[in-house]
């Protein structure tokens, strides 16, 4: 669980970052939810764009994905989504203590 201090750190890191996932009418399916697991592992931190044609609601869709991999919900800001996973071999991001 990210403390306050964390997420804004994050949500700074992030403000600069372009998304690297869009999310059309297929939604989230399973295929998704690796490919983004494998991201996260290699960038620790991503944005995931909804786009208008969607079903999904991002609020939702990424609490499940957050659930399913063990990621964090950093923000949810209109149609974009950014999450945080530490990685285990490309650790790049050092969060501020608690």
């Amino acid at each position: 669980m990210l403390t306050s201090k964390q997420k804004k750190f994050l949500k700074k890191e992030a403000h600069h970052l372009k998304p690297v996932f869009q999310i059309g009418k297929s939604g989230l399916h399973h295929t998704v939810i690796e490919e983004l697991n494998a991201v996260l592992e290699a960038r620790e931190l991503i944005k995931v764009n909804f786009l208008q044609n969607t079903l999904e609601d991002p609020k939702e869709a990424g609490e499940q994905v957050a659930e399913k991999i063990g990621a964090e919900v950093v923000q949810v800001i209109g149609n974009v989504l950014v999450l945080y996973k530490e990685s285990e071999n490309n650790k790049t991001i050092e969060l501020p203590r608690a």
